[in-house]
């Protein structure tokens, strides 16, 4: 990816890694337009960079993503960078109950979310002479944390949409690339002190310039091992690291 003269928009663009990405492409010198629910987080980024732009959006609702797309197209005719980064990270466990609501939660967001976004904003991309798509999955699409089945799956989902939606834009001038997170240190789930946590502006670093290449997957070297795990010893791995992950939990609030 070109990393400078884009037109950028970034769902989930209020914290965590999609503040990041906003603020790395805005220095740049992009023209960077941020998504998110709350009106207040959107002034909030916006105020602290000055030029970059902000739309309401709930990824969740279809009707919003429709509204927004409409707006983007109208008042960002060169837009040509689609980040679809906005997703949610609720604990559930696959051995007993789900909640209904939650599951529902988690799929429209992480999965159908990024579907519709694209699909509403592909026919303009496909218009630019250079454009970008860039979903947001998780190195948990290849190892599956068990305390968060679901986000697991989206991810995992999200990865192979990926996989045919870069196949099928293969002969246009759209590129998809995927980046696939490690535990990063933001408030996903929480922030906090764990060291596990890979700090948010080593990742950010390490990922603009993995962006800045032809790789069709960006990981970040700490978890590059767990992206290595396919194949027929994957059932054994998996296990390997949720027992691991049992014994060592994440702390869930501050």
């Amino acid at each position: 990816m070109q990393l400078t003269n884009n037109t950028i928009f970034i769902t989930g663009g209020t914290s965590g890694i999609g503040r990041g990405l906003a603020e790395a492409f805005h220095k740049l010198g992009n023209k960077v337009i941020i998504g998110g629910r709350r009106k207040a987080l959107l002034d909030e980024v916006t105020r602290a960079n000055p030029g970059m732009d902000a739309i309401e959006l709930d990824i969740a609702d279809p009707a919003s993503i429709e509204r927004a797309s409409a707006r983007l197209i109208a008042d960002y005719p060169t837009l040509n960078v689609l980040i679809n980064n906005a997703g949610i990270m609720p604990f559930d466990d696959p051995s007993a109950d789900i909640d209904e609501a939650t599951a529902l939660s988690t799929i429209n967001t992480n999965l159908l979310g990024p579907i519709r976004m694209t699909s509403a904003l592909v026919a303009h991309l496909k218009k630019q002479p250079r454009a970008h798509i860039v979903n947001n999955t998780s190195i948990l699409a290849y190892v599956p944390i068990a305390t968060n089945a679901v986000y697991s799956a989206t991810k995992a989902a999200l990865h192979s949409y990926t996989l045919s939606q870069r196949f099928m834009l293969r002969d246009t001038s759209v590129k998809v690339q995927e980046i696939a997170p490690p535990w990063v240190n933001t408030d996903l789930i929480y922030k906090g002190t764990d060291p596990r946590a890979m700090p948010l502006d080593a990742f950010i670093e390490q990922t603009m310039q993995g962006l800045a290449t032809d790789k069709e997957e960006v990981v970040v070297e700490l978890a590059a091992g767990l992206r290595n795990n396919a194949g027929p010893n994957e059932h054994k791995f998996v296990n390997e690291f949720n027992q691991f992950m049992a014994e060592n939990p994440i702390p869930v609030g501050a």
